[in-house]
């Protein structure tokens, strides 16, 4: 019996050409509509960094780097993390104000899951697209002025192709300096604090993720599977892309205007008029 990897890494054109085999009466597979830019694309070599810090929230980095995993079996792609320092990177903060006026808490009773940084800041190698999560290690760094991170941000915006944020890794990029004169989003309960930093910003209140030249921020944490949907459909096209998100079962929300947790947190600008429910579907079945 083959396993479900298998199953899930072979490609649309693959599973199609079997099925006709057997069946002999499938349609012939769709042509690819992509772009001449996706096709080159497809061809090249992408360097993907994530930066990590204490902190960093799971699926902030977990679910868009399912979807990198996935996608590279089909391209070629290099994967860098990135940390202050290289060995595990924990989930885990330590005790730091959560409200203002309150005593510091401790949350280590939390489980601490790891991944390990393969690079510092000091010595990454040179990136093509950068992906800087969230988490509660953020308001930690703030509240130490700890600026590693929006100044390596800075320091490696030029050189990239492009630049993505998760949630409040929003904060990070607002901070460096990278989205003034820019739109942006960020995770809808951490709205006040988030947009309370950098300048010259427009903070989209209802938007799921946003897209400003070549920096894509998105809104919580889940939202960066979205947003990172998006954006490989915007690098590649969809022929294999589609068939990656159904093999992992995920309906990507497809509307980058529209977040309905802006209603849920009370957002001030937030669109009101929109149904709550049925924001998804299968992935190339609009």
């Amino acid at each position: 019996m083959r396993s479900c990897r298998t199953f899930l890494f072979l490609s649309a054109a693959v599973i199609t050409a079997l099925l006709q085999e057997v069946s002999g009466a499938l349609p012939s597979p769709v042509t690819s509509n992509a772009t001449a830019e996706q096709l080159a694309n497809r061809k090249r070599s992408f360097s993907i960094g994530y930066v990590v810090f204490p902190g960093w929230e799971p699926l902030d980095v977990f679910g868009p780097l399912e979807l990198l995993f996935e996608m590279s079996f089909h391209y070629k792609l290099t994967l860098s993390i990135i940390s202050n320092e290289v060995g595990p990177v924990t989930t885990i903060v330590p005790p730091h104000i959560m409200v203002e006026g309150e005593p510091p808490m401790d949350i280590s009773f939390l489980l601490g899951p790891t991944i390990t940084a393969t690079h510092t800041f000091k010595n990454a190698p040179a990136l093509d697209i950068l992906f800087v999560p969230g988490g509660e290690g953020n308001v930690v760094l703030a509240q130490a002025n700890d600026t590693w991170i929006e100044d390596f941000v800075a320091s490696r915006y030029d050189k990239l192709d492009y630049l993505l944020s998760v949630c409040t890794g929003s904060a990070s990029l607002a901070k460096s300096g990278v989205l003034n004169g820019k739109r942006a989003t960020t995770n809808k309960g951490a709205w006040a604090w988030v947009t309370s930093l950098g300048t010259n910003i427009t903070w989209v209140p209802s938007a799921r993720w946003t897209v400003d030249g070549n920096v894509w921020t998105s809104s919580g944490v889940a939202a960066g599977l979205d947003m990172t949907y998006a954006f490989l459909k915007s690098v590649y096209g969809t022929d294999d892309l589609d068939t990656v998100m159904n093999g992992i079962e995920y309906a990507p929300h497809t509307n980058p205007d529209w977040d309905p947790f802006s209603v849920v947190h009370n957002v001030p600008g937030a669109n009101t008029n929109m149904s709550l429910l049925d924001c998804t579907g299968p992935a190339g079945y609009d």
